[in-house]
C-alpha cells in the first residue's frame, strides 16, 4: 500500500488522550496528529522518538496529520520502523487478497468486508466461494514488542478482541472456516500472546485454537512511500490442553 506522498518526518512531543499527538516536524512547525490506536502503546511513545506522519485526505478534517510510524529500538533490539496505525491492516489485507499474496486465503470468489455474524460483531472479512464452507477472517494490528525479535498481541487489555475469539470459535462448529490473521507492523521473527498482560485474551485465544480456529502472523514491510505484508512467522503460542 502505497501512500499518496512520502511521509512527513517529525518528532513526538507527547501522546494524549488516546487518539491526539503532538509533533514538532522537520522544519520546526508544531502540529497535532491523530493516533489512530486504542491501546497502550508500550515502548512506542517517548518524547523524543522520531515519527513519521502522513496528510489527511480530507482537507475538511479537523486534523490534517495522522501518526503512522515511530523508529524505537523495539525490545532493545536494531531501530526500526514500527507502524502503529490500527487502521492500516484491513487495508494490507484486503490489498494482499486481491493480489493474491495470502496464500493459505487463496482460491475464493468473493471477498465482503465488514460482515455482521455472531452476537452483534462483525467479522473483517468474509471470504465466499460457491460449494465451499465460507471463511470468517478477523484481522489484528500487532506492535507490542518487549523482547528483540519475538512480537506479541495484546499491549492491553482486549475483551472485545478475546469475544471475537469466542464467536470464531462458533463458526467452526457451524461448519464454517475461521481464521485469525495477525498484521505485525515491524520486523520480528515469531509471535504469541502477551498473556501476562491479558490473561482472559490469552484464553480465548487457546479455545479458539483447539476448536479449529486457523492463526497466521504476517510482518510488514514499511518505508516512508509505502507499507506491505511482507512473509509469515511462527506463532509459538502452546496448544490448549
Amino acid at each position: 500500500m502505497r501512500f499518496q506522498e512520502s511521509l512527513l518526518e517529525g518528532r513526538l512531543i507527547e501522546r494524549y488522550k488516546r487518539f491526539l499527538a503532538d509533533v514538532t516536524l522537520a522544519d520546526g512547525e508544531r502540529v497535532t496528529a491523530h493516533c489512530a490506536n486504542p491501546g497502550a502503546m508500550l515502548g512506542l511513545k517517548e518524547p523524543g522518538s522520531r515519527v513519521l506522519l502522513s496528510r489527511a485526505s480530507n482537507p475538511k478534517r479537523k486534523l490534517g496529520y495522522n501518526w503512522e510510524f515511530v523508529e524505537v529500538a523495539a525490545g532493545g533490539g536494531p531501530s526500526q520502523l514500527v507502524g502503529i496505525n490500527t487502521s492500516r491492516p484491513n487495508l494490507l489485507v484486503a490489498e494482499a487478497l486481491r493480489e493474491g499474496r495470502l496464500e493459505p486465503f487463496s482460491g475464493y470468489d468473493r471477498v465482503r468486508p465488514e460482515v455482521k455474524y455472531g452476537r452483534n460483531s462483525r467479522i473483517d472479512f468474509l471470504l465466499e466461494k460457491d460449494g465451499e464452507p465460507p471463511c470468517y477472517l478477523e484481522v489484528k494490528n500487532c506492535h507490542l514488542m518487549r523482547e528483540a525479535g519475538f512480537a506479541e498481541f495484546p499491549d492491553c487489555i482486549a475483551a472485545r478482541s478475546a469475544k471475537h475469539l469466542y464467536e470464531l470459535a462458533d463458526m467452526v462448529a457451524t461448519g464454517a472456516r475461521a481464521a485469525l490473521v495477525y498484521v505485525i507492523q515491524m520486523r520480528a521473527e515469531r509471535f504469541d500472546v502477551a498473556r501476562d498482560i491479558d490473561p482472559a485474551y490469552d484464553k480465548a485465544f487457546r479455545h479458539a485454537l483447539a476448536a479449529g480456529v486457523e492463526s497466521y502472523a504476517y510482518i510488514c514491510r514499511l518505508t516512508p512511500e509505502e507499507v506491505t505484508i511482507d512473509h509469515p512467522i511462527e506463532i509459538v503460542t502452546p496448544r490448549a490442553k
